[in-house]
């Protein structure tokens, strides 16, 4: 992430839009419990640790960029965080682990558009069900929403004039939609961003190199 970080900063002088849409899906059926490098859970590395920790490195570049938005792909496909076994060392699934880290990237969305004061507006969206992807095919579902049509979802929060506005909100495709009910829990949220901390260690302290 500091790599990338340092290049996007050494070679932009601002930056209007960061979508953060990487992810590690849910595997295919029966597949083992995964980790990255560091020891983490994947999918929680993946999809919630490593966007949490670029959208703060690129912060200073946002901020400095008026009109910037962060835009975080998220997911329908949600599950509450079980705090007693948020890695999933215990009962592993795949998709329960998948679903848990677009749970924590919404919460992460609300804490950061709160940081940032509408400098920046940050928002996420579920961009369709089951698009035709690797990480669709891999987990074995059959796709049913097109490509162009999640990314159709995804530049208008990107770029519409009528979201420009509009910030810490999760949409479903192009309309405002309601996450789970622990996603507005400021309590779980705190828990989480305490947790991402505690994992990210001095990173986020350290500068893009």
């Amino acid at each position: 992430m500091h790599e990338l970080a340092h290049k996007v900063t050494g070679n932009c002088d601002q930056l209007h839009v960061l979508i953060n849409n990487a992810a590690a899906g849910p595997g295919a059926k029966g597949a083992p419990r995964e980790r990255n490098v560091q020891g983490i859970e994947l999918r929680l590395a993946v999809n919630y640790l490593a966007p949490f920790l670029l959208n703060r490195l690129l912060t200073p570049l946002l901020r400095s960029t008026p009109g910037a938005r962060i835009v975080n792909i998220a997911s329908a496909g949600q599950q509450p965080l079980d705090f007693a076994n948020l890695e999933l060392e215990r009962d592993y699934e795949g998709w329960r682990a998948y679903m848990q880290s677009k749970t924590a990237l919404l919460m992460d969305t609300i804490d950061l558009a709160k940081e940032l004061e509408e400098e920046v507006t940050v928002n996420a969206n579920h961009p369709g069900t089951f698009m035709d992807t690797g990480m669709v095919r891999t987990a074995g579902a059959a796709p049913r929403t097109p490509l162009s049509q999640g990314v159709e979802a995804t530049l208008f929060l990107a770029e519409d004039d009528s979201v420009a506005q509009t910030t810490g909100c999760y949409f479903n495709q192009k309309e405002p939609a309601r996450a789970i009910d622990q996603v507005y829990d400021p309590t779980a949220r705190q828990q989480l961003h305490s947790w991402a901390h505690q994992r990210l260690g001095g990173l986020l302290q350290k500068e893009p190199v």
